[in-house]
């Protein structure tokens, strides 16, 4: 089936999902998504054991499709650019240094914290494996999903100062987690003993500053472009050219290509910015295209992670790891997040309970499972999948449905009124 066919499908299939979604289940588009595409996996997999033939090609196609590369080469950027597009860059300038600590300290402590757990724990249910390996999981699984919690929390009404701890570290996290991951990556495939501690820091200074650089560039050369014009449909355009040309210039160039969109995004978002380059006209194109597109790959997305249960290796040992890992992964957010919030807690008078409401309203999503089907065999990949695919479940639909409460009971007069948009 060639590429036009996939995409069809994958939108015919993801309007439908949002229609009943928005019709009959009402819950939040991204938790909606993922219930009702889990649903009709099920119904599929039982059917799939009393008749295989009437799965079997729906299995063919899902197999067709690369879920890695149409995540991190095709969805990411544009979802990324979209929520970054809609922050608060005031409030993140603000929050700018605990941010940046969770986005660092935090998914690297993260990593090392669920990579050791699960190497002492796997051998207890007959899954020995390496520990390189286990930190390529502590990599994939610790930074949170901008794309599932953007939607949940605009909703929910947590307190701003809040929304944007949790937002910004998502946005930034995704980056810094992938670029950790990638390195651990090349270390476990070319063995511990071929890499220098030098060439691991230059590999994650190069991808880091090198992202940040390019989006910097990719943010100051659009609003000059735009500041230069005044017809809404070339600015669109123009935001569309700097997130496809500028994530294929930083795969090209070895950059963190999620850093560079999210640095631009930030940039043509910010209010100064927007009042100075763009029209009002332009302004709403601009919002409302990025939100239709947000929309759309979103639905794709989560379609996508359902749809890939009727091709997964299921077995006993690897999903009794994957519910016993859920606790675990709570617990190491939680510690991570800790002692950044302990050294700027009294200088930003952070909401009570940031940790606990941080550690529960960091959802896994997508870039998660993305990087899991990245692995090889040799890495272990099908118990590690199967894991990252248990917690990314309880993560987009437990954490995601209860957000809400948690947050009110947790910083319930610090709460706002929930927004009903952008």
């Amino acid at each position: 089936m060639d590429f036009f066919n996939i995409i069809t499908i994958l939108v015919v299939v993801s309007a439908a999902f949002a229609y009943i979604n928005q019709r009959f289940v009402k819950l939040p588009y991204t938790i909606g998504a993922m219930v009702i595409t889990i649903a009709m996996s099920i119904v599929l997999t039982i059917t799939g054991w009393v008749n295989p033939e009437l799965t079997n090609p729906l299995k063919d196609l899902i197999i067709q499709i690369d879920f890695s590369t149409v995540l991190l080469e095709v969805l990411l950027s544009f979802l990324l650019f979209a929520g970054a597009l809609h922050t608060n860059f005031d409030q993140l300038n603000v929050q700018r240094a605990p941010i940046l600590a969770f986005a660092t300290f935090g998914v690297l402590l993260s990593t090392f914290l669920i990579g050791g757990v699960m190497y002492l724990l796997l051998p207890l249910l007959g899954l020995d494996i390496a520990f390189i390996h286990c930190l390529l999981f502590g990599a994939l699984i610790s930074p949170t999903d901008p794309i599932a919690v953007l939607g949940i929390l605009k909703k929910v009404g947590v307190p701003k100062k809040l929304e944007t701890k949790i937002v910004g570290e998502s946005l930034f996290n995704d980056g810094v987690g992938v670029v950790v991951f990638l390195t651990i990556f090349a270390i476990a495939e070319a063995g511990i003993d071929q890499v220098t501690v030098g060439e691991i820091g230059m590999l994650l200074l190069e991808e880091v500053v090198g992202g940040i650089v390019l989006g910097l560039a990719l943010g100051f050369g659009a609003f000059y472009l735009m500041k230069s014009i005044d017809d809404y449909s070339v600015e669109v355009l123009i935001t569309l050219a700097i997130v496809m040309g500028g994530y294929l210039l930083a795969l090209k160039l070895h950059f963190s290509g999620p850093l560079a969109v999210v640095v631009a995004g930030l940039i043509v978002g910010h209010d100064t910015v927007r009042d100075t380059s763009m029209s009002e006209l332009t302004e709403l194109y601009i919002d409302k295209f990025w939100e239709t597109w947000d929309a759309l790959l979103n639905g794709i997305l989560f379609v996508l992670i359902g749809l890939e249960i009727l091709v997964l290796p299921f077995e006993k040992s690897y999903m009794i790891a994957g519910l016993i890992a859920i606790p675990l992964i709570l617990l190491a957010r939680y510690i991570a997040l800790g002692i950044p919030i302990m050294v700027y807690k009294k200088k930003l008078n952070f909401v009570p309970n940031t940790g606990l409401m941080m550690t529960w309203g960091g959802l896994r999503g997508g870039i998660s499972i993305a990087l899991a089907l990245t692995l090889t065999q040799t890495m272990d990949r099908d118990p590690f999948l199967i894991i990252t695919y248990i917690v990314v479940i309880f993560s987009i639909v437990v954490q995601g449905l209860t957000i809400g409460k948690v947050a009110n009971k947790l910083v319930g007069e610090h709460m706002e009124e929930p927004s009903t948009g952008h």
